[in-house]
């Protein structure tokens, strides 16, 4: 084949350079085509929870005669003891009945749901929040992507969690914000290091981000300890980003603070949404609040920044967005405490039957979120090496599909989904002390015994 045959497809072959790709089709003809497949996603991809879920199922024994059961990941609206409220129901179908759901909305968000999630947070500020300081969103997660875009410099960093939610690790990477993380400390409840903060922060830091009520350690800030967090942030020059999504998720006695109270002291941005309080991830609506009274992010043109950003990314879906203020007005707290009761219930079942398995440890029970973290004790197990390698030899023997700490940035620990219907815990922890079982390191006790038996055997065969 000639130099010139590959580019016979072009028209415009002048433009045909040494570094044109030639690329060989399925047919086993050779062309140039002047487009690829961009990388940018590539880094951020290698950090999402799918991947390691998706690694796990793929693990799951053909053979093995049991159903799979899914408890690594986390989405309680699947089950029908946790659908959501009627008067939720009745708020969507009220706007798709009249008409008044199916046009544009402005980047922002309409004005009657911001009115309605600036008097909904208002309840628990000090300082009040208008309108003009709400901004919708298509669900959590896209906040998140809003806020990082916005915040994006050369050089910059933010500060995040571990173990944390692997959301904020993808969107830094994808944003080219560097990440530097921060300890949550077990032996105290899962407080935030805030001495840890201060050493890792520098010139270049722009945000630490607190996830309170915490996914994945299920823990609720105290008052104090958040004003720490405040002042720690004040000293260092740099805003907190307050992920809030599970406020209503809450079945222990610690009462929810959100960070908004210290926007005296620093600027808060908090991200939040209906999604976990009234289980309805598929509706996809959250939102960005601006806590800032002193009226910092609009000097440092972070506001300007996120208007440019949702001026250029899809919006939430308008029908939810008017059906927003009768959800968040007439939310039934009934509804909650009956959700909250089935967590706590299914809580108390797991940590009660983690005691027949001691190579499975729950330092704290949680009191709050779909979670709860266990610490692997590898040293009374054979064979096996870390938390990725339990999960996977779990899903191969047993169907069972836990979340490896791994994902989580906590090395050698598991997260235990419980907003599911207990039946599946039940089953879950049955099939996970049959694994242990036979994992379990032998002491020296039984290996003798088990020497005495094989010898023994061995005699009455002669």
């Amino acid at each position: 084949m000639s130099e010139e045959q590959p580019h016979a497809n072009l028209a415009v072959p002048a433009f045909k350079t040494e570094k044109d790709p030639i690329t060989q089709t399925r047919n086993g003809q050779s062309s140039v085509w002047r487009f690829g497949g961009s990388d940018k996603a590539a880094k951020a991809s290698t950090v999402t929870l799918r991947g390691v879920i998706y690694m796990l199922f793929d693990n799951c024994g053909k053979d093995v005669n049991k159903t799979i059961l899914p408890l690594g990941h986390g989405d309680p609206s699947v089950y029908p003891c946790f659908r959501t409220c009627i008067e939720a129901e009745d708020a969507v179908v009220d706007v798709l009945r009249s008409g008044k759901g199916n046009s544009y909305g402005p980047g922002a968000g309409i004005l009657p749901a911001r009115r309605a999630v600036a008097d909904y947070m208002n309840r628990d500020l000090p300082h009040k929040l208008t309108p003009e300081d709400i901004f919708l969103t298509a669900g959590c997660n896209q906040g998140i992507e809003i806020v990082f875009e916005s915040l994006a410099r050369p050089n910059a960093n933010i500060l995040l969690p571990r173990p944390g939610f692997p959301h904020y690790d993808a969107r830094a990477a994808y944003s080219g914000l560097e990440v530097r993380k921060f300890d949550l400390l077990p032996e105290k409840e899962w407080e935030i290091d805030l001495e840890g903060i201060e050493a890792i922060a520098d010139e270049k830091t722009v945000a630490m981000v607190v996830i309170n009520p915490n996914n994945p350690c299920g823990n609720v800030y105290s008052h104090d300890h958040l004003k720490k967090v405040a002042e720690t942030a004040r000293k260092l020059g740099i805003m907190v980003i307050s992920d809030e999504v599970y406020d209503r998720t809450i079945f222990g006695d610690n009462p929810f603070v959100p960070m908004g109270k210290f926007a005296s002291i620093v600027p808060v941005l908090t991200l939040a949404g209906i999604s976990k309080g009234w289980v309805v991830p598929g509706w996809k609506i959250g939102w960005i609040a601006l806590n800032d009274p002193e009226g910092v992010f609009e000097t440092t043109k972070v506001l300007q920044s996120i208007k440019q950003n949702l001026d250029v990314t899809p919006d939430p879906a308008t029908i939810i967005q008017a059906a927003l203020p009768a959800i968040l007005e007439k939310a039934d707290k009934n509804f909650f405490a009956k959700k909250n009761k089935i967590l706590k219930h299914n809580v108390d079942l797991v940590c009660d039957r983690l005691k027949d398995i001691p190579c499975v440890v729950c330092p704290k029970k949680p009191e709050s979120c779909t979670y709860l973290l266990t610490k692997l004790e590898l040293s009374l197990m054979d064979n096996i090496k870390d938390d990725i390698d339990f999960c996977v030899k779990l899903a191969r023997e047993e169907n069972l599909v836990f979340l490896p700490g791994d994902a989580l940035g906590l090395k050698n620990w598991m997260r235990i989904t419980i907003g599911v219907e207990a039946h599946m815990l039940e089953d879950a922890l049955e099939r996970l002390k049959g694994f242990c079982t036979r994992h379990a390191k032998k002491t020296e006790t039984e290996t003798e015994s088990l020497q005495a038996l094989k010898l023994s055997d061995n005699n009455l065969e002669m």
